[in-house]
Parts: C-alpha cells; sequence; structure tokens
C-alpha cells in the first residue's frame, strides 16, 4: 500500500488574503523536506501558474481540460522550478467552468482527476478561486482538509461564515470525511493590538483552531513571483519563509 495521500483545498472566497502564497510557499517547505507535492491552480486567473514561473498563455493542457474529461490528469501536469508539481490555470478556465455547470458529476469531477494520479504524491495542495461557486465545492469534494488564510484586519473575516456552511453542506451531501484544519492568519502585524484582537475574535465566533506562527506582513512575498519561485526559493532565511516552514513542519507532524 503506498501512503496516504494528503490533500488540502486552500479556501477563503474573499480575495487578496494570500491563499496564492500559502499554496506556492507551503508547497516549497513540504518539497524540501523531501516530500511529493502536486500543486492545483483552480483560479482562472492563474495567479499560482505565473507565480511559479509559468507563462499561463503558453499553457496548453489546463486544469479545466482534464476536469471536462478532454485530457488526462498526467497530460497536463508541468513541473515548476521549486519543485513541486502543477495542474496548471488560465483564462479557459472560465469557460470550463461554465461548461460543468451543466455537466452531470461536476462536484466530483476534481476528486476523480486527482486519485488517478493521487499515488504519485504525498500533498496535493488546491488554490481556490475567490468565489464559492462548481471549483471551489469541487475542491472542497476532493480534499479531506481545509486551510482558511486570513488577513489578520477587521473587515476579512466577514465571509468565514458563509464558507463554513459551504463546508458544512459539502460534509453533509458530498464528502464526510471533510474536515477544517483551521485558520492561517497572514500579511501579520505582530506589532498591532488589532491584529491580535481580530485572531482572539475569530477564535470566540467560530471556535476555529489557529495555525500558528501567523505569517508575517512583508514586500518579499509580493516580490517573489516575479523571479519565478516562492519566498522558500527567493528570500531563503526571511522570516516569512522560515514561518511557513514551520507550518508545513506541523502539517508533517
Amino acid at each position: 500500500m503506498p501512503p496516504m495521500t494528503t490533500t488540502i483545498a486552500v479556501v477563503n472566497q474573499k480575495g487578496g488574503v494570500g491563499k496564492t502564497t500559502t499554496v506556492a510557499s507551503l508547497g516549497a517547505a513540504l518539497t524540501e523536506k523531501k516530500q511529493r507535492v502536486l500543486l492545483v491552480d483552480l483560479d482562472p486567473q492563474g495567479g499560482l501558474t505565473f507565480s511559479l514561473g509559468i507563462d499561463p498563455e503558453d499553457v496548453d493542457v489546463t486544469v479545466g481540460a482534464v476536469l471536462l474529461g478532454t485530457s488526462k490528469t498526467e497530460d497536463a501536469i508541468v513541473v515548476t522550478d521549486d519543485g513541486m508539481h502543477l495542474l496548471p490555470s488560465n483564462i479557459t478556465v472560465t469557460q470550463a467552468e461554465e461548461a460543468l455547470v451543466s455537466r452531470t458529476g461536476r462536484e466530483q469531477r476534481l476528486r476523480v482527476a486527482l486519485t488517478k494520479v493521487a499515488d504519485e504524491y504525498d500533498w496535493i495542495l488546491i488554490d481556490c478561486p475567490p468565489t464559492l461557486g462548481v471549483m471551489t465545492v469541487g475542491a472542497l469534494s476532493a480534499a479531506q482538509q481545509v486551510l482558511i488564510p486570513l488577513q489578520a484586519e477587521t473587515l476579512s473575516h466577514r465571509g468565514v461564515g458563509q464558507l463554513l456552511d459551504t463546508i458544512h453542506d459539502v460534509k453533509q451531501f458530498v464528502n464526510s470525511e471533510l474536515h477544517v484544519l483551521g485558520v492561517l492568519p497572514t500579511m501579520f502585524d505582530g506589532r498591532t493590538r488589532h491584529a491580535q484582537a481580530v485572531i482572539t475574535a475569530i477564535q470566540e465566533t467560530y471556535e476555529l483552531p489557529i495555525i500558528e506562527p501567523a505569517i508575517p506582513k512583508t514586500i518579499r512575498f509580493a516580490e517573489a513571483p516575479a523571479f519565478g519561485r516562492s519566498i522558500l526559493g527567493t528570500s531563503r532565511t526571511h522570516k516569512g519563509a522560515e514561518a511557513y516552514r514551520q507550518v508545513a513542519a506541523s502539517l508533517l507532524a
């Protein structure tokens, strides 16, 4: 029996909370630990694909083609400079998403596609689009665990209740194995009382575990995609890279 593959959906319907950065950086941190990692870019903007050094416009076979059944999963996978494998995305995934709405088994298609290659990987991390649509529900159906990156600012947790309702529905009707790993505070400024207060409020309101350490606020995260690498490839010893290494270590533990 091959070791179990752990599939994590990184979800938050609010944009700009560090989902893509989290998927790329955690993937790189797990790869450093000699883990076999597949990343899945479900966002038609192709942010993860671009940030790992692959031009979305040059991608021939996307995750969209895999979900529509016109391409095999293994034919779409590319290898990134950081050593992770990637199921890429680009703007054509928007059409795939529209087509999926009327297709049978749309919520199960990603799970089925990933099952075909799961034996090759220890970890599959899914970067969800900033909506609670077909793609996100498909990711929740395919995953065992959910990680919710959350900016440590007042308004950032207003959508969490809605997200938890969606997770509850998926759990009830599609994927009973699903559980929430916790909230990962991102863009965290430890010098402010406000950031700490937001984290406490989230804990008390939603009774969710808080994943530590919080990911610090730094310009280095924005700079890394210009090199087509994660922060672990561009600023190896930076506190942001170290924080993701610690989160990866806790996942492994």
